[in-house]
């Protein structure tokens, strides 16, 4: 009873909906009218009412749009019979309670499109008669399988002079989509890079080395789950590019290498190449050109260089038939300190200042320790300290205040030379006016005798 009252408002609302703007209502509805079959699954197509079956009239059918355009009655239906098409009967299942339809075992002639039409006489007078019509898309699709790439040529190619063409295929699978790689990166049209129209074939033309790396395709469908092929190699010949020329010795301003005197110089010359290059050393003079050495080392003893001289360096792939080639002038001069100022400067500066102050400090510590040892300035320090007080301030003396504390024996040892003096300084002793103090008046003789004879007794 309640569910019946819920059909009489929806039609009645229906029913003013259409009167006032003319918009009808869903009497059934389908969720998804496109569906992605798995071949040899089973597919629900599933349909809902808005209305209780009992409460009207039903009349309907299920009918299959085959994609060569073939028509079949599936399945006719009203409230009281099924009348199931022959052909399908064990392949399809009628739900009679909500009209949905149920297909077994999809296969390639499950495709096309499935129309729903529908009839209906509802008891209530308010709504007469409706008449509903749908249809759903149905595909069967093949699970695609682990895709498998080809190259061709299959050798090495040469760059600039040879194009490479991938294709990439699947032994199973229905619409399968293809997408290529280069080192797991997704590849795009470019003005070398060409597709075909299933993106099934990658030409490239012309190759380059740029275009080195793993390659390898990814196939996926609306059923499936993206498939990766194994990777394949491109390889390519190709160079020379970057040439240079390098050393260990000496100093390099652009182009030209300055060595020492006497200095044993190595030069390696380098480029990118493949396969790799052959290399030849030419000495440029004034009387032309000579083949030096062949191979990446050139070996030159700078006492048998009269002067500055050019030098260069020819590098040839003999797979491509493409060269380079690399010049420098070698140059001898003393380096001297110029060359450390320009090569080790900041990195040599910063340990010989460590070096120095390390030195200065342990030279310092030495001398502190022997001058202890020889010194003893403690015992030095101790001795002035517990002097007595009027010893400690005892004036300057000059030598004739007291001459009790230079009391003893003297040696008078006779000096070449100055006889005269010690003679003089005798007959000035004689003439001394006062002989009250001899004692003091002999110091000053001995204490002067070094000095001369008038001042150091007239004094």
């Amino acid at each position: 009873m309640e569910a019946s009252g819920r059909t009489a408002l929806y039609l009645f609302i229906c029913t003013a909906l259409l009167v006032l703007t003319e918009v009808s209502c869903e009497f059934i509805h389908i969720p998804s009218l496109v569906h992605h079959g798995i071949e040899g699954k089973s597919l629900f197509l599933q349909v809902e009412t808005h209305f209780q079956l009992e409460e009207a009239e039903i009349q309907g059918t299920w009918s299959h749009t085959q994609l060569s355009g073939t028509r079949t009655t599936l399945v006719t239906f009203t409230n009281d019979a099924i009348i199931m098409e022959m052909t399908y009967r064990n392949r399809l299942l009628f739900r009679k309670h909500n009209l949905s339809l149920l297909i077994q075992k999809l296969d390639q002639t499950s495709e096309g499109d499935y129309h729903l039409k529908l009839n209906i006489e509802f008891h209530n007078k308010t709504v007469h008669y409706v008449k509903e019509e749908r249809t759903v898309h149905v595909t069967v699709d093949v699970p695609v399988s682990t895709p498998v790439i080809k190259k061709s040529p299959l050798y090495t190619v040469v760059e600039d002079k040879e194009n490479v063409t991938w294709t990439c295929s699947a032994a199973r699978g229905t619409r399968v989509g293809f997408q290529w790689l280069r080192n797991n990166v997704s590849l795009g049209p470019t003005d070398r890079y060409h597709f075909s129209q299933d993106n099934t074939t990658l030409v490239i033309s012309p190759v380059r080395k740029e275009d080195m790396g793993e390659y390898s395709c990814v196939a996926s469908n609306p059923v499936s789950q993206e498939q990766h092929s194994t990777a394949m190699e491109l390889n390519v010949y190709y160079g020379p590019y970057n040439l240079a020329v390098n050393s260990g010795q000496g100093l390099r301003t652009g182009e030209v290498f300055t060595i020492n005197p006497g200095e044993l110089a190595f030069f390696e010359c380098q480029a990118d190449s493949n396969p790799p290059n052959s290399y030849v050393w030419i000495s440029k003079g004034r009387n032309g050109t000579q083949v030096i050495t062949k191979g990446p080392r050139l070996e030159v003893v700078s006492y048998n260089l009269a002067q500055a001289e050019d030098y260069l360096c020819r590098a040839f792939n003999n797979v491509t038939q493409k060269q380079d080639e690399a010049q420098f002038t070698l140059v001898v001069a003393s380096l001297g300190t110029g060359k450390e100022k320009h090569t080790q400067e900041s990195s040599s500066l910063s340990p010989l200042a460590t070096i120095i102050v390390c030195s200065v400090f342990v030279i310092g510590c030495m001398l502190l320790v022997l001058f202890r040892r020889t010194c003893r300035p403690k015992r030095v320090l101790m001795s002035i300290y517990n002097r007595p007080l009027t010893e400690q301030k005892r004036p300057h003396r000059s030598g004739h205040e007291d001459a009790t504390e230079d009391f003893g024996i003297y040696e008078f040892v006779s000096i070449p030379g100055k006889m005269e003096s010690a003679q003089a300084s005798c007959r000035s002793l004689a003439r001394l006016e006062s002989v009250q103090d001899m004692h003091t008046t002999i110091y000053d003789v001995i204490r002067h005798v070094p000095e001369t004879p008038s001042h150091s007794l007239l004094k």
